[in-house]
């Protein structure tokens, strides 16, 4: 089932939560994924990037909304290329059925700056508040990047923050901040 949301979003974006899951998408996934991360993305590689790297993590997510265990949301261009992404992970554990988290979020390079990440944000909120009994999102990002400050414009509140949980390189150890965002 494709559910189609209305989204205040960059105007070159269409987004669509839970979209057909083809061939096609995978391949743009990866792309955006192996083109976030050369330009120093933290979605969970590091640079230099080949798109055979993010190919199987692709598989994995898409294996898992296939499954009916997460939902993909994406934003196409006109041309229908994905240049935005964000999963919603639900919990399977009966004491934190309430939040999602939200994983592999990231817009297109040639996009940022120009509002796609606020509305890319907005769209992950609004598609989690379809989600019965959904009341906050949680969501991770790498310290030392000025991530945490993005989420915060974004009504995300730091809840968390493990020093130096995230090895980069060697000696250059990255905060791993835990954001939420209620939905109230």
């Amino acid at each position: 089932m494709t559910l189609t949301l209305t989204f205040t979003f960059d105007p070159v974006i269409d987004p669509v939560i839970d979209p057909v899951l083809a061939p096609a998408l995978a391949e743009d996934f990866a792309v955006l994924w192996a083109d976030v991360s050369n330009a120093g993305g933290a979605v969970g590689f590091v640079p230099p990037v080949a798109i055979e790297d993010v190919r199987a993590e692709v598989a994995k997510h898409l294996a898992a909304v296939a499954e009916g265990r997460s939902r993909l949301l994406v934003g196409r261009d006109a041309a229908g290329r994905v240049r935005a992404t964000a999963v919603l992970a639900p919990n399977q554990h009966r004491l934190q059925k309430h939040w999602v988290w939200a994983y592999t979020v990231m817009v297109d390079p040639a996009l940022q700056g120009r509002g796609a990440g606020r509305a890319l944000m907005e769209a992950v909120a609004d598609a989690a508040r379809t989600m019965e009994g959904i009341e906050a999102i949680r969501l991770g990002c790498r310290g030392g990047l000025g991530l945490e400050h993005f989420y915060a414009a974004c009504g995300y509140k730091e809840v968390g923050r493990v020093p130096g949980a995230i090895r980069v390189g060697p000696g250059d150890d990255r905060d791993d901040i835990t954001m939420l965002l209620p939905l109230g």
